[in-house]
């Protein structure tokens, strides 16, 4: 109710306080129309206090007393505006009367509207209650109906995908996949809710047949489209990645992408509801026997293409390939080309074993979950794997069967192969992380297997070399370079392609702390040692079989032999290997063909003795000799010349036309020495009893002229002339 007692009271003693001060003038604000405080406020339709605050009286002079405030508004204001304050005052109290009356009024509306509220309320209020209630019943109804029918589906489940079921995925996988998610989810609401109703087996049959025609689907889009790399795509594949300098993208494409997405789908599946692994081994299966027919392929494309030189590679790589040093193949004179062909069609089997495995396991995590990749890529690999290590160890086989038969050329196929191992660790370790132990030790224990009997090889060969037998049929006749010696040098010059190879090898089988190290500097030593120990030994068979000759074709068996091995130095790194660990190789060799040279002409000593002054008479010329004197001293000199200088060199030229000298050089070289040795004899000889009359036929013993001695020489070591 609004407090309008209060308001009167107030009123009133607003009036007291008036007649109380008289005349005094005072100030009464009050508030406009609009800013009068009466509120109503109606909240949850339900009546609020109406208030209506008093109003403010304040006089002119608060400070004031008011008995000083009296004499001073008698004495200031006079009459007529006490009459003027009497009539504002009366116009306050009509204003007052009315604002009461108003009061009254919006008292007597708002309490009856107050009371008709209150009615609309009683009766409101039960009815919406009422439909609360019913609106509450119907969604209960409705969640009722829709259980009802949800656990009826599940009755109907077997029914609506039976048929989908039995026909199989093909071609509808995505639907095939939502009949089955059907069924996972009655078998589930069976054995959570009714354990023991008929329908949970006949959803479990068709759940297992779904299962089984996926595990199907799986295995038959696996083998229908995978199909082995070809060849040359393995070729560009390796090509690409050694050789070229513009790198292109050569992608293998194991499955089309459409497949690969049913696949995936499918084994995805498989792992979350099939709970069954047998997919895993169908997939390694198949592609493990994929890859092993890619790497087949690939020897096999080696094999017919063998006829011809190089290997072959697309058109896309042939025109942009591009032949570098180390990349060459490797010709070695007198090897088989099928032999050769082997090793390659081997070495690139390795590498392409590489990408594929690399390229399969791409394909694996995209298709098996990732806590079954290693051990599944494991399987994968192992068959390619081990005929790849088991062709490794038939080459080491062949090699030890060369080594018993001394056919060491044969042994320098394990050097290519083990470099290419070698290089390609680092990589085949990267794709065998995460596999068994046993797979990764395949490869370490094929290189070792490879080194050692490499570096058995390469003693056997040394020792080889020192005591090759003397067989006298064997050696040359003509004191050429001995077929041991071009052997030797052809081995040696075979292992340049491979000196960090071989002098791993040899430091494979070191065991002094040096050799811990296994520094190139270190296994450069061992090889520059190793080829040292080979020509010591070659030298010492060399004077050994040079005894079987006579002492001037022995001196140009050694002559051809020392040079030979000099040039060969020369002409290859071999003499900067050598120079390693011997830095006066080439002197060493240089001054043993000079000792050879000296003794080889030493074989005409017997031409030139013949001349020496102290074998021949003094003619003083003009001087006539006596008969007996004279007769004693021709027959001399007809012995000197007849014997003593035409037998002997028609018996040298004879013999030493069929000697060889090879090298053109050295031949010239010995030839004119020799030439100017006795032309010089022979012409002061000449010079001095040229004109003696020891005969009448002097022509007879004289046969040959300077010039005719000089041919004679010139045609030496020619078995043409």
């Amino acid at each position: 109710m609004i407090p309008t007692e209060e308001a009167s009271a107030r009123r009133r003693e607003i009036e007291e306080k008036l007649k109380q001060v008289g005349g005094t003038s005072l100030c009464i604000s009050l508030p406009p129309p609009q800013h009068r405080p009466v509120s109503l406020a109606l909240v949850g339709l339900r009546r609020r206090a109406l208030l209506c605050p008093p109003f403010k009286v304040s006089p002119l002079q608060p400070s004031v007393p008011p008995a000083s405030r009296a004499r001073v508004i008698g004495c200031v204001f006079p009459p007529l505006l006490h009459q003027q304050e009497e009539e504002t005052l009366s116009f306050i109290r009509d204003s007052l009367e009315k604002s009461d009356q108003l009061t009254k009024n919006m008292v007597s509306i708002l309490s009856s509207f107050e009371s008709r509220l209150m009615k609309l309320e009683n009766s409101i209020i039960p009815v919406h209650k009422q439909t609360e209630n019913l609106q509450r019943l119907q969604e209960n109804v409705e969640k009722t109906l829709f259980c009802l029918d949800h656990v009826i589906s599940y009755y109907h489940v077997a029914k609506d995908t039976e048929k989908i079921i039995r026909e199989g995925p093909t071609g509808r996988l995505e639907e095939y996949l939502a009949c089955m998610a059907k069924i996972q989810k009655a078998v589930e609401y069976f054995q959570d809710n009714n354990p023991d109703s008929p329908e949970l087996n006949r959803v479990k049959l068709l759940f297992e047949k779904g299962k089984e025609s996926l595990e199907s689907e799986f295995r038959s889009l696996m083998a229908r489209h995978s199909k082995p790399v070809p060849p040359i795509l393995i070729l560009d594949l390796i090509t690409l990645d050694d050789e070229m300098e513009l790198q292109e993208d050569v992608t293998l494409e194991h499955l089309p992408e459409s497949v690969l997405q049913d696949i995936v789908r499918i084994s995805g599946w498989l792992v979350e509801y099939g709970r069954n692994q047998d997919f895993m081994n169908v997939y390694y299966q198949i592609r493990s026997s994929q890859l092993d027919r890619s790497i087949k392929g690939l020897k096999e494309h080696f094999r017919k293409n063998s006829s011809s030189s190089g290997v072959p590679y697309s058109p896309a790589i042939q025109n942009k390939r591009k032949d570098t040093p180390t990349k060459k193949p490797i010709k070695r004179p007198g090897r088989d080309d099928m032999l050769d062909m082997e090793i390659d069609a081997y070495i690139h089997c390795v590498s392409a074993f590489i990408k594929l495995a690399q390229s399969e396991y791409q394909l694996l995590t995209e298709i098996i979950p990732e806590h079954h990749q290693k051990k599944t890529f494991d399987s994968l690999i192992q068959e390619s794997l081990d005929n790849l290590m088991i062709e490794g160890d038939n080459i080491v086989s062949a090699a030890r069967k060369a080594i018993i038969r001394h056919d060491y050329s044969a042994v320098l196929t394990i050097f290519p192969i083990l470099r290419h191992l070698k290089q390609t660790k680092p990589e085949f370790d990267q794709v065998l992380q995460g596999t068994a132990a046993s797979t990764k030790n395949k490869l370490p224990s094929l290189i070792t297997s490879m080194e050692t009997t490499g570096a058995k090889a390469l003693e056997d060969f040394a020792d080889n070399i020192k005591n090759n037998p003397d067989k006298e049929y064997n050696m040359p006749k003509d004191g050429t370079v001995h077929e041991l010696t071009s052997n030797a040098i052809l081995f040696l010059q075979q292992l340049l392609d491979f000196q960090e190879t071989a002098g791993a090898m040899l430091a494979s089988q070191e065991t002094s702390s040096s050799a811990s190290s296994y520094s190139s500097e270190f296994s450069r030593r061992l090889l520059s040692t190793y080829i040292c120990k080979v020509l010591g030994n070659l030298q010492l068979n060399l004077l050994s079989k040079s005894k079987v000759y006579e002492e001037s074709l022995s001196a140009i068996f050694l002559l051809n032999n020392y040079n030979y091995i000099l040039k060969s130095l020369e002409k290859s790194e071999l003499i900067q290997l050598v120079a390693v660990t011997q830095k006066n190789a080439e002197k060493s060799y240089r001054e043993h063909i000079e000792q050879q040279i000296t003794a080889y002409q030493r074989s005409w000593l017997k031409v030139t003795d013949s001349f020496l002054d102290r074998n021949l008479p003094v003619v003083q010329p003009g001087v006539k000799v006596r008969t007996l004197q004279k007769t004693k001293c021709m027959l001399n000199i007809i012995f000197s010349l007849g014997k003593g200088f035409n037998d002997c060199l028609e018996e040298l030229c004879k013999i030493q036309k069929a000697w060889a000298i090879p090298d053109t050089e050295q031949r010239d070289k010995i030839r004119k020495t020799q030439k100017n040795i006795v032309l010089e004899t022979y012409s002061a000889l000449l010079s001095r009893y040229g004109n003696v009359p020891f005969t009448k036929n002097p022509e007879k013993y004289i046969k040959y002229r300077v010039e005719q001695v000089g041919e004679m020489i010139e045609k030496l070591f020619d078995t043409s002339a």
